[in-house]
């Protein structure tokens, strides 16, 4: 773990969810810690959209769509149809029942910063955590003599590995992109109108994912070669987590239906 402190403003990017990235030091943090919360996933209702790493597939596929966005492709989990609004998360800041919490959400509030200052990365705590504390607190960041307690040096552990899995994925999309098997792909929605006769579609996102008939096109041998090195099954929880979509749709409106009666009687 590094103690080197620096100044906020030195760290780069902006990073969902953490709001006030502080370089984790001895000299800074060893009088708080962290309050044991029954719902301690308040911070993640505005996360419709949260990054996944490569060996989360299989699970978050489970759950809903796995798309890729941007022009780095980076996976995401899509937890929301609309921005800043994730749709299992309850108020009292835990997740629905059988939906899979990604690692980026398991994390906080922990995360690496880039020290561009000194070409390295930082270990770093968002102070503004509703369950980091400077009294009442559960689990110390620090012991008495100053060293790292064990439930930081767990945090570190879980955010090194992330990190890992992180850069794994960077790799595992390099994959798509050399192969060219990217397109464009658009999630829409066809309402029912009052008469029974269908509405006009609506565009709920636009993505990259995998295009199958790419997929396909491949020549025998790199096609080995993805199920050799496992990113074939990978792939494949990318495209079946896709029907994810209706079923998102399905729970929107059914959220919709239920809050109409409470604005009603409003």
């Amino acid at each position: 773990m590094s103690e080197t402190q620096m100044p906020a403003g030195q760290l780069s990017g902006n990073v969902l969810f953490y709001s006030k990235p502080e370089p984790l030091a001895k000299e800074l943090h060893s009088k708080i810690g962290v309050k044991r919360m029954d719902g301690p996933f308040k911070f993640a209702k505005v996360g419709h959209a949260i990054p996944l790493t490569v060996g989360e597939f299989p699970l978050a596929a489970v759950t809903g769509p796995i798309i890729f966005v941007g022009d780095e492709k980076l996976p995401i989990a899509v937890m929301g149809l609309n921005a800043g609004e994730n749709m299992f998360v309850k108020d009292d800041g835990t997740f629905e029942s059988g939906i899979y919490i990604p690692a980026y959400v398991r994390r906080y509030p922990f995360v690496f910063a880039n020290d561009e200052q000194n070409n390295q990365m930082v270990l770093c705590i968002d102070r503004n955590a509703e369950f980091i504390v400077d009294k009442g607190y559960d689990m110390a960041f620090f012991e008495a003599n100053g060293e790292p307690t064990e439930y930081t040096k767990n945090c570190i552990e879980f955010c090194n590995n992330f990190e890992v899995e992180r850069q794994r994925t960077v790799s595992f999309v390099q994959i798509l992109k050399d192969l060219d098997l990217f397109e464009t792909k658009e999630a829409t929605f066809t309402p029912a109108n009052p008469d029974g006769t269908q509405g006009e579609t609506q565009k709920i996102a636009e993505y990259f994912g995998v295009s199958e008939e790419k997929l396909n096109a491949l020549p025998a041998a790199k096609f080995v070669e993805l199920r050799d090195n496992g990113a074939l099954g990978q792939i494949y929880a990318h495209m079946h987590s896709l029907v994810g979509w209706d079923r998102m749709i399905a729970l929107a409106l059914t959220k919709a239906a239920a809050q109409q009666p409470q604005a009603a009687n409003a």
